[in-house]
């Protein structure tokens, strides 16, 4: 029986741990929770009532608020945290890994102060206490609110590395009954769609917000996927991989679906509320706040256009206005498509 450690006692992290408790395979779970109060608030209810009430912990999962008790013979570890604080953590728990020990990434965004992917935060981590040795590391991504993952509905993922024999033996010992996973060698490629989809969400909430229908949601979401592809394929990435699950399908549930906080975040920009106010309401993180400014960054050095993505960024610096945005979208000079 492999033992998994799960960072992050976020609604990802916490419905990772209920997910997998559920896998063919038997594992014993460790939760991994930064907040000593939430810590003990889960493993005495059973229940993360700050980021996913309503669904049941296993009494199996272990819940703790000590890295090192969290890591302790650990087979796998997965990382669900915030892209801000991913860097301090993984800096955190390395000491306590040993050196083949596989990392999942399951974050979906950039390192906004250096632009980084979050394989490239976990390499540059591990560097920093073992510079020689470098980790075996996969992504997973794809269409998967937490709530409806952790109630059992049917998801598909995306289980990225460059290591195909790693994917594959993630692959069997994550699935699960309701859980299926593809594999794919294009880890750029998928930890791209994964932070650029969070962007266009954005966008497609500021629509609803100012009350626009159907026609530019529909508009907003096949340029928004033409831009995501622009830069990924730009950086290196595979033009398939955007079609696949980790672009178009979490780009079609993150702008369309009711449980997307990005999505959230542009409703109300675009019913008039400041930036600010809105995070300030915010328990959960919406990773595209971040990450607009950072793509903006790579988007730059690789002289890639990314219009929808050049708009969230002014709307979300306060630099204009939601309707303003879609005027300067609207009256951008014809192209063919």
């Amino acid at each position: 029986m492999k033992r998994i450690a799960i960072l992050g006692g976020g609604s990802w992290g916490t419905a990772l741990a209920i997910v997998l408790s559920r896998t063919h395979k038997p594992h014993e779970i460790s939760l991994w929770v930064r907040d000593a109060g939430l810590a003990e608030s889960i493993r005495c209810d059973r229940e993360n009532k700050t980021y996913l009430p309503g669904h049941k912990v296993p009494d199996s999962v272990q819940i703790t608020h000590d890295p090192a008790t969290a890591l302790q013979g650990a087979n796998v570890v997965v990382g669900a945290i915030p892209a801000a604080h991913a860097r301090s953590v993984y800096q955190r728990v390395v000491p306590y890994l040993t050196r083949g020990t596989p990392i999942v990434s399951a974050t979906k965004g950039l390192e906004p102060t250096t632009h980084a992917r979050m394989s490239e935060v976990i390499f540059q981590s591990f560097q920093s206490v073992w510079p020689d040795f470098s980790p075996r590391m996969a992504v997973l991504s794809g269409p998967s609110f937490a709530a409806e993952a952790a109630a059992g509905q049917p998801t598909a993922v995306v289980l990225a590395s460059s290591d195909g024999a790693l994917a594959s033996e993630l692959q069997e010992e994550f699935a699960a009954p309701n859980f299926r996973l593809y594999t794919n060698d294009d880890v750029l490629g998928v930890e791209l769609a994964g932070a650029m989809k969070n962007v266009i969400a954005i966008a497609a909430g500021v629509c609803q917000g100012i009350g626009l229908g159907s026609n530019p949601l529909a508009a907003l979401i096949t340029r928004g996927l033409a831009e995501m592809t622009r830069l990924a394929v730009a950086l290196g990435a595979r033009q398939e991989t955007l079609s696949g699950l980790a672009g178009l399908g979490d780009l079609d549930l993150t702008c369309n679906g009711s449980l997307s906080r990005n999505r959230q975040v542009g409703i109300e920009l675009g019913r008039g509320r400041s930036l600010a106010e809105i995070l300030e309401s915010m328990k959960m993180v919406a990773e595209g706040v971040g990450t607009a400014g950072a793509l903006l960054v790579l988007a730059r050095e690789a002289s890639v256009e990314l219009p929808i993505t050049e708009q969230v960024s002014v709307i979300l610096d306060g630099r204009t206005s939601p309707r303003e945005a879609i005027r300067g979208i609207m009256e951008r000079p014809l192209k063919h498509e």
